[in-house]
């Protein structure tokens, strides 16, 4: 199990805070609030698939910011 650094789930987790806009996370049959930084450090693994469900006012800037991060930091989001 190769679990992400701290930076990495920090990073996120100040980014999904930036907006207004409830930010989900799917893995397997887990649901994780973004937002949330303990529940990223024990769901955030290199090898997951993931998927965000994000809704809200500002849901397509927190889409392309999440999407861009989890792609900078090499994790992979399932396409809709």
């Amino acid at each position: 199990m190769s679990g992400l650094g701290t930076r990495t789930i920090v990073e996120i987790n100040q980014a999904a805070n930036q907006f207004q806009s409830s930010i989900v996370l799917k893995v397997g049959k887990r649901f994780i609030d973004v937002k949330s930084i303990l529940g990223l450090s024990i769901t955030l693994l290199t090898h997951e698939v993931y998927r965000l469900d994000i809704h809200g006012p500002d849901e397509a800037e927190a889409k392309q910011a999440m999407s861009d991060l989890f792609k900078k930091h090499g994790l992979v989001l399932q396409e809709d």
